[in-house]
């Protein structure tokens, strides 16, 4: 009896030691994106714009190469606390590598932001009013003591101020030698030698400038932010005809034929889009205005928000260099002076025309590179109000009321930018499609840089 028991004790000793037994393995929850929202992003567009609004000196060229800065340095400023998002510094043309804070545990993002925001917006209008300057820092010190109640600790907050002014200052430092370093300070040129003859553009009096005199005609020679951007070739305009059988005739009689049968719509399209440096944040600031709108509806994260601005403002930045660069090869003219000659001497274009060469289109360009990018972020398939110019007052001379406008995919903000232009009498069809595909390349190559870690 005592041996089969034995022998059980055994058999269960050498079971159990050639069991192979559950080893249960503790995985740690993989890391989270940090829970910020947008709001400080919004605040900080929001004010972007009004600064620009009230600038002296005013110019789409200018304004596009300042928002460039502002939004890239939003982005650099938050993004090494990210774990989708990534610095993109080294693949923009000359900037190189940024400061990386030394533990981003104890960055503040939102105060990283907020000090790299002030810094590069009073550096872009070094010259700006006291008081618009009050307001910048006004709200910089506002929501630096929001900051310091939610995280309370100083150090905390000092750090990460320096942090982001660090940002700002190498991003500012970078722009300083682009070409356009300080240029709302001379924003036309009365020496400037343009050539003489039909076909070619001159200064329109009593158009949108005060002055007969070419905005910025070396624009297009800027250092662009994406090295592919200026490597994209100029494309080849129509020569000039006035042959009624002409393709070049034809682009003429077209916007001809609409300025004499607009629609009380297409009037109203046309001043929407019209956007005035004078009286508005021209277009780039409309372009950074859809993206703030898209930001605050879509509730997208801060991250996400401060992707959407470096995106939009280097593509509009991008925008304008490239179809300057292409304006000033050309030279060529506006509708009014081709159709006083050649088709009717009393015609009058519905917009005034802005003192700069027709082919091709800034409006066009800008507005399908900031499209582009921002389908890239939200989709194409969005419904949204475009509210940029609501409120203002109505334009009694030309009877058309400021209306917000619907849009049910992104991409028909481009296209009707664009056909603005021609309903505004400044522009021809071509100057507008192939503004509109070059755009479209432009906002391709930002779309394309290292955003998100791989």
């Amino acid at each position: 009896m005592k041996k089969v028991v034995l022998l059980v004790a055994l058999a269960s000793v050498v079971w159990s030691c050639s069991k192979t037994e559950d080893v249960v393995e503790i995985v740690p929850d993989p890391p989270k994106e940090l829970a910020l929202d947008n709001t400080i992003a919004i605040k900080w567009a929001e004010a972007t714009l009004y600064h620009i609004k009230h600038q002296p000196n005013n110019s789409p060229t200018y304004l596009s190469r300042a928002l460039g800065y502002v939004g890239l340095t939003m982005y650099e400023s938050i993004a090494p606390g990210s774990i989708e998002y990534k610095s993109i510094a080294t693949e923009l043309n000359g900037l190189g590598a940024l400061p990386m804070p030394a533990d981003a545990k104890k960055i503040d993002w939102e105060t990283s932001l907020n000090a790299g925001q002030a810094y590069i917006i009073k550096k872009m209008w070094f010259n700006s009013h006291s008081i618009y300057n009050t307001r910048i820092d006004s709200l910089e010190t506002a929501i630096e003591k929001e900051r310091l109640l939610a995280v309370k600790d100083s150090s905390i907050i000092t750090n990460s101020k320096k942090y982001g002014i660090s940002i700002a200052e190498k991003i500012y430092q970078w722009s300083v030698n682009d070409g356009g370093h300080q240029g709302n300070l001379n924003v036309q040129d009365m020496n400037y030698m343009y050539p003489q003859g039909l076909g070619f553009w001159s200064p329109p009096f009593g158009g949108q400038a005060a002055l007969p005199y070419p905005m910025h005609p070396k624009w297009g020679q800027n250092r662009t932010f994406i090295k592919a951007s200026s490597e994209i070739p100029v494309p080849e305009a129509l020569k000039y005809s006035t042959d009624k059988s002409s393709a070049y005739y034809k682009e003429f009689k077209e916007v001809y034929d609409i300025t004499l049968g607009l629609t009380q719509e297409q009037k109203e399209i046309a001043l929407w889009w019209g956007d005035d440096p004078a009286v508005s944040a021209a277009p780039p600031g409309h372009s950074y205005n859809l993206g703030k709108l898209l930001i605050a509806q879509q509730k997208v994260n801060l991250f996400k928000a401060a992707e959407t601005f470096a995106k939009v403002g280097m593509s509009v930045a991008d925008a304008f260099i490239c179809c300057f660069k292409v304006k000033y090869t050309y030279h060529s003219e506006r509708p009014t002076g081709y159709i006083r000659r050649n088709i009717n001497g009393s015609f009058n274009q519905f917009w005034p025309e802005p003192p700069f060469p027709a082919f091709t289109s800034g409006h066009s360009t800008q507005a399908a590179a900031n499209a582009t990018v921002l389908i890239s972020v939200f989709g194409n398939e969005v419904t949204f109000e475009d509210n940029t110019h609501v409120g203002r007052p109505k334009d009694e001379f030309r009877n058309v009321e400021f209306k917000k406008r619907t849009f049910t995919k992104i991409w028909d903000t481009a296209l009707e930018c664009g056909i603005s232009r021609l309903y505004g009498g400044i522009h021809t069809s071509q100057d507008n499609t192939l503004g509109l595909e070059m755009g479209k390349t432009i906002g391709e190559s930002i779309n394309k840089l290292s955003w998100k870690v791989k």
